[in-house]
């Protein structure tokens, strides 16, 4: 087990639920900036820095293959992390994984283009991208779990949906970053400095993280968790010999809500600048007011699932999901006024989804598996779930239309009320 851990042998102070859920969204904000820079670059920057020897469409559909790639990598960042946790604690862990996670985003500040080093340019923004994915598998660090824990049994749902609230935090922050520079830049310079500068502020955003988090690692609450088993890090084998079937359970029943997530991220500003006269410092405009919509319907969430239960939300939320994946994606064909109502209605479901999807069936877990178990099921939720749908969702509308991409959202909604069918069969049983 583990030794010399500072930062779970003893604490350091009691923490309130608020004070807790403050940590936890600056920590989750600061992880999702992160996605969200290398996100949007992903689309209105490496295909022509990177892949400036094919067609815009190429590039991009290449570009999208790179960003799988940290999802590929993520489970293999638990892994490692999971062994450093067990060996040296959770401050550690934490220290190691953001400042991997910070110096690899920086490092992305500082890629040359193809122009100027070729194809080791790519091979460089692989590995930036694959170092992005393991230290975000070390990053987590359980602190949804002390909220969670902390939080008053009737309003579970309320504290569970604060950790999802980084999501269009950090979506809003990168959005605005982007949208000023390139609204305030020519073309030159926007290309060469001036989309460089939202990866700086990252690392300075990681910094600001990595102490809040601390912070919390150090509470006697925190300590309690950890001596209890409910924050125990157990070996990522026996963790998936003894829970495989729930740790399957668990990463698919979110699915609905993560293969939405980047369909109303990463998706609609690929398609509107590969396809649209539409200004992409107009959209990302469009993208923050959808992802300040997020942040209220997140909100409704933990209301909602206080009073009829996360479940019942979920499977709702799930054929809502279906519905829209498909009539909505047209929309983005039909000018900047059936683009915003695109995004503000699938803010609207990603919220009252993504805001409950988190540890959906974490409760299944054993004690002393939960910890791993929940992070494995993240990790799971994420590659298949999101991964690869701002590729898939950009190959199927390219080949078959803009109406087919909504397949990807609809094959989400499936899994998701199979999981959670499955899940309740499984309850009934026991």
């Amino acid at each position: 087990m583990a030794h010399g851990n500072p930062a779970t042998s003893s604490g350091h102070g009691h923490a309130k639920p608020g004070e807790i859920a403050i940590g936890v969204i600056i920590g989750r904000t600061s992880e999702f900036f992160d996605f969200f820079v290398y996100a949007i670059a992903s689309v209105i920057v490496f295909p022509k820095l990177v892949f400036p020897f094919v067609n815009e469409l190429t590039g991009t559909l290449y570009s999208f293959g790179l960003f799988a790639l940290a999802f590929a990598a993520r489970p293999l960042g638990t892994v490692i992390f999971m062994a450093v946790d067990r060996r040296h604690g959770k401050g550690a862990k934490l220290i190691i994984a953001l400042f991997l996670l910070g110096t690899a985003t920086v490092a992305l500040a500082f890629l040359p283009g193809y122009s100027e080093i070729g194809v080791a340019a790519i091979w460089l923004l692989a590995a930036a991208r694959v170092a992005q994915g393991i230290a975000w598998g070390g990053a987590w660090d359980g602190l949804a779990s002390l909220l969670a824990m902390n939080a008053p049994a009737r309003h579970r749902g309320w504290f569970a949906m604060v950790p999802q609230l980084g999501a269009p935090l950090g979506l809003i922050v990168a959005s605005a970053l982007f949208a000023f520079f390139a609204g305030n830049l020519s073309a030159e310079d926007f290309f060469d400095w001036g989309w460089r500068y939202p990866f700086f502020v990252a690392f300075a955003i990681n910094v600001v993280a990595l102490f809040a988090r601390l912070r919390m690692v150090g509470t006697d609450e925190y300590s309690e968790l950890f001596e209890s088993r409910d924050l125990q890090p157990a070996p990522v084998g026996e963790t998936v010999r003894q829970e495989g079937r729930h740790i399957l359970l668990g990463a698919f029943a979110p699915l609905a809500s993560f293969a939405l997530f980047h369909m109303v991220t990463v998706f609609p500003l690929s398609w509107v600048f590969l396809f649209t006269k539409e200004s992409p410092v107009r959209f990302l405009i469009i993208e923050m007011i959808g992802a300040m919509v997020g942040v209220a319907a997140i909100v409704a969430s933990g209301m909602i699932a206080d009073r009829v239960g996360r479940k019942p939300l979920l499977l709702g939320s799930a054929i809502a999901i279906a519905v829209y994946s498909g009539f909505a994606p047209q929309l983005l064909d039909a000018g900047p006024l059936g683009e915003t109502v695109y995004m503000v209605l699938g803010f609207v479901l990603l919220g009252l989804s993504f805001g409950q999807s988190s540890g959906a069936i974490a409760s299944s877990f054993a004690r002393a598996y939960r910890y791993t178990a929940s992070a494995l099921t993240s990790d799971l939720a994420w590659l298949f779930g999101a991964g690869f749908a701002p590729l898939a969702a950009l190959l199927l509308a390219t080949h078959f239309g803009l109406i087919s991409a909504g397949a990807y959202p609809l094959s989400g909604a499936v899994w998701t009320l199979l999981a959670l069918w499955l899940s309740g069969l499984r309850e009934a049983e026991g």
